[in-house]
């Protein structure tokens, strides 16, 4: 199973438990250690996994953060971890006493969801006030799967993390003050905006008067941008099509497919096919089933009123797999050796994940 596989089924485990988890303790042992045996560490070799290690800050003595990960003899990767239910805002300062006192490169504060991961960019063996990286374990953005895939035991590398760390930094506080902006547009950002629309003297009630105006406006570009983007996603790619799709006839076997693979007619009501965010969806589980196999882009789809088809090449004679997700009966339709399409059940989109063995046999046999 792929890294992301792993995390999004992780992702779920977290989901279901996290509302029964009511102590820090309960937090470590059912959220948090797993996540770093997850990442591939011996949470039970007290070699590499220290729990209660020891930093002693200045004058004080015996103290304990709650987890250290020792690399080559050193501890490397500080961990403070909190209450699921705890805001992790008001401790940030324990952590950068004890980073201080040890020769870590890294400082992870996390509660089990939330996880802010720090380092020493700004002032060297002085952990820095901003994480460099922070994500939730319940949404985690495709963008950062590669980023936590460096804190892997078999891909961990100081330097390399390091390096791009303060790229990740600076983009992440520039992601943060876009979504203030977006929110709640400030005095001086509204001014920027104007100065290039508004010729008059930009008074704070010429302000005031404009950042409803701002705020709207940038969110409507980005609903359009967005809106444009999906359309395109979902324009179906005629060009360079080999050979039309299979037609539905009455030599349709119980599964609904065409066991004599017959070309499907163009639809001509293309206005009555209505591409749903489920099937988008499957789409992109499919591809990242395949992407070990294929490259993302080989993959497309086409759309008709009985089916999602999911194809190779954009060749509706190189059918990957039909997915019907509308309603309560859900399922994937493969092509077995000779074409004929073998149904499967399923009770959610995330059961796709299932068939990735069955995804990728079928797959093969067009390469």
């Amino acid at each position: 199973m792929d890294f992301i596989d792993e995390l999004k089924q992780f992702s779920a485990r977290v989901e279901n438990l996290k509302d029964q988890i009511k102590t820090e303790e309960a937090t470590k042992t059912s959220i948090i250690m797993p996540f770093f045996q997850l990442l591939g560490y011996d949470i039970f070799n007290p070699n590499e996994f220290v729990p209660e290690f020891t930093a002693d800050t200045g004058i004080k003595k015996g103290e304990k953060v709650d987890y250290a990960i020792i690399i080559d003899g050193k501890p490397i990767i500080l961990i403070e971890a909190k209450w699921c239910g705890e805001n992790l805002q008001k401790h940030d300062s324990q952590l950068f006493r004890y980073f201080v006192t040890t020769p870590s490169k890294f400082a992870i504060l996390t509660n089990g969801l939330l996880y802010k991961i720090y380092t020493d960019l700004d002032e060297p063996n002085k952990m820095d006030e901003q994480p460099f990286l922070e994500f939730n374990i319940l949404d985690i953005k495709d963008s950062l799967v590669h980023e936590i895939k460096k804190f892997h035991k078999s891909n961990f590398d100081v330097d390399e993390i390091f390096n791009t760390a303060s790229e990740l930094k600076y983009a992440n506080q520039i992601k943060q003050l876009m979504e203030q902006q977006l929110s709640t547009p400030t005095d001086g950002f509204v001014n920027f905006v104007l100065s290039d629309v508004y010729n008059g003297r930009k008074t704070q009630h010429v302000i005031d008067k404009f950042r409803d105006i701002v705020k709207k406006s940038m969110n409507q570009f980005i609903n359009e941008v967005m809106n444009d983007r999906i359309k395109s996603a979902l324009q179906t790619k005629h060009e360079g099509q080999a050979k039309p799709e299979q037609a539905k006839s009455g030599n349709d076997d119980e599964n609904g497919i065409n066991s004599d693979v017959k070309p499907e007619l163009e639809d001509k009501e293309k206005s009555r096919i209505s591409t749903t965010i489920d099937e988008l969806e499957g789409l992109f589980i499919v591809r990242s089933l395949l992407r070990d196999v294929v490259p993302s882009n080989r993959v497309t789809h086409k759309d008709t009123e009985s089916y999602f088809g999911v194809l190779l090449d954009n060749n509706t004679w190189k059918w990957i797999c039909r997915l019907n997700l509308s309603g309560n009966q859900k399922s994937i339709i493969i092509p077995d050796e000779n074409k004929k399409g073998i149904k499967h059940n399923i009770k959610s989109i995330d059961e796709l994940y299932d068939f990735k063995v069955k995804l990728i046999e079928a797959v093969n046999r067009y390469l």
